[in-house]
């Protein structure tokens, strides 16, 4: 099963990929793939905690990694994925950029 998702990107906007808590889901792979035509894009994944108390704890799997323009990069190594079930996948892109993601479970 997949997921998939298109983000278009405007400053400060974050995408939650999957909730913490949904221990149900094991990634295999996460497929970034910039769809403009001339522009490259820079994208942040990230895991992020959500306690009660509100300070959340991120990770960074990729700060800013910039993908040219229609091109793709694929994470493959599913340990990279292995996180404790309290954390979320998010994504951030630049702010006029335009990224599909997949995730393969």
């Amino acid at each position: 099963m997949s997921k998939f998702y298109n983000i278009t990107g405007s400053t400060g906007i974050t995408v939650e990929l999957v909730a913490p808590a949904n221990a149900n889901v094991i990634i295999k792979s996460v497929l970034l793939t910039n769809i403009h035509s001339t522009d490259a894009a820079a994208v942040t994944l990230f895991i992020q905690d959500d306690p009660i108390s509100g300070t959340t704890s991120t990770y960074k799997l990729i700060n800013k990694i910039v993908i040219p323009a229609s091109a793709s990069l694929l994470l493959d190594e599913p340990s990279m994925f292995r996180f404790s079930e309290k954390y979320g996948l998010y994504a951030q892109v630049g702010a006029s950029d335009t990224v599909d993601i997949m995730i393969s479970t």
